[in-house]
């Protein structure tokens, strides 16, 4: 019997376009952990619902704009969009609803005033867990993923093969991504995971995506 690789979020993110179900898959690996992030900054689960709806509609709006930097995986990128409608919201003081309502995702409307306070320390927690990682590992994120060097030239630095370097890169990616997870989680929550719900979508492109 043939072993089928699982797909990385890549995969999934270029399949989207011509394949709804793809993105409902990488959805169901970020939602929950999206949500803990907003729903960790915000205090309230209806903006949180917003702002998850926002981010998931951005990625899809802009699925094309995606460059594979990571490894295949999308969670920075992610991140990204979602820390940056933080951003535009404490700004602005409103939540952003224009990609959620194009896809005429339907999402609780949050009566809640965004405030500078959802962005205090809000890249605080990725400084620490960077510098809590091991020497090696540190030194080989940082230069993969804020400097864009290359494999070879990362195990140049550290005397070790490129494919050492790639599995500290590996590694310390997916320590980062489990700290700032947890940190995410339980920051708001009193050590408990916040519950995520999920945005329904009634498009004819987002449809699949329930």
């Amino acid at each position: 019997m043939a072993l089928h690789s699982v797909p990385t979020d890549a995969d999934l993110l270029a399949a989207s376009g011509r394949d709804p179900a793809a993105f409902r898959a990488l959805y169901e690996r970020y939602a929950t952990r999206i949500h803990g992030f907003h729903r960790a900054r915000t205090g309230s689960d209806d903006a949180a619902l917003d702002l998850t709806a926002e981010t998931f509609a951005q990625a899809w709006e802009h699925r094309e704009d995606f460059t594979d930097l990571r490894d295949g995986t999308c969670g920075p990128w992610l991140f990204g969009i979602a820390r940056n409608l933080l951003l535009r919201a404490a700004r602005d003081r409103r939540l952003a609803h224009e990609a959620s309502e194009r896809l005429r995702l339907t999402t609780p409307q949050a009566d809640v005033v965004p405030g500078p306070e959802w962005v205090l320390g809000l890249d605080a927690a990725v400084e620490t867990a960077l510098a809590e990682l091991p020497v090696a590992q540190r030194v080989a994120v940082a230069r993969r993923v804020l400097q864009d060097r290359s494999y070879p030239e990362i195990a140049a630095e550290l005397d070790c093969s490129p494919v050492a370097a790639r599995i500290r890169v590996s590694r310390g990616l997916a320590t980062l991504r489990t700290t700032l997870t947890m940190a995410a989680l339980t920051s708001d929550s009193g050590g408990h995971a916040a519950e995520a719900h999920t945005p329904t979508a009634d498009t004819d492109e987002t449809r699949n995506l329930r």
